[in-house]
């Protein structure tokens, strides 16, 4: 049987081996945890932006998934909808979200969880979870053909419709946006064909 220099098993990043690393006392770590959200949804109510006294602001708004099947027994088409708090504190995709966004609209959503706690109208406490794209991290993409006030061109310069904004990637955005600041000409114009090889 294989193990460690000290004749024992050697520990994995599993369940067991946590617990051995537990056991031995070794100085064993794991790697962080992950917590990040993506939805794609429709709005359920037009964004609201509320200001606080520092200037900053958060946009929020409600996004509906659906969930469909068909059920086996009865053959009958059945949905389920979940309904998600989104809280936007990302100053750019704000305004970009209380300009653009309405009811309805069709959204990429990409965010973390974050639970809140809060007194009621009537002075119970009470808990809330939001996904929230945070001053440095998030992603919002609109998804709908048009812009959601029924602009042709969509958002970004993107002409295929829908608008990507905290994309920052030349290769993730749309070949217009591409061309933006190259000169006017596409990149295969530049080349020059005589090259010797």
């Amino acid at each position: 049987m294989a193990g460690s220099s000290n004749g024992q098993a050697p520990n994995r990043h599993t369940a067991n081996g946590l617990e051995a690393a537990k056991r031995t006392g070794s100085e064993e770590t794991m790697a962080g945890s992950v917590n990040k959200v993506i939805l794609i949804g429709n709005l359920g109510r037009d964004p609201e932006v509320r200001r606080f006294p520092s200037g900053d602001a958060v946009v929020s708004f409600s996004v509906a998934t659906t969930d469909s099947w068909r059920d086996k027994a009865t053959g009958e088409r059945k949905e389920r909808t979940e309904w998600h708090n989104i809280s936007i504190f990302n100053e750019n995709l704000g305004k970009v979200a209380e300009q653009y966004l309405k009811k309805g609209a069709k959204v990429y959503i990409e965010g973390q969880l974050q639970t809140r706690e809060f007194t009621d109208k009537e002075g119970h406490q009470r808990k809330a979870t939001d996904v929230v794209l945070t001053k440095f991290r998030g992603e919002l993409v609109l998804l709908d053909g048009r812009g959601a006030r029924g602009d042709d061109a969509g958002f970004g310069g993107a002409s295929s419709g829908g608008g990507s904004f905290g994309r920052q990637s030349p290769l993730e955005r749309g070949p217009s946006e591409r061309n933006e600041g190259a000169g006017g000409g596409r990149a295969s114009d530049t080349i020059d064909d005589d090259i010797p090889f």
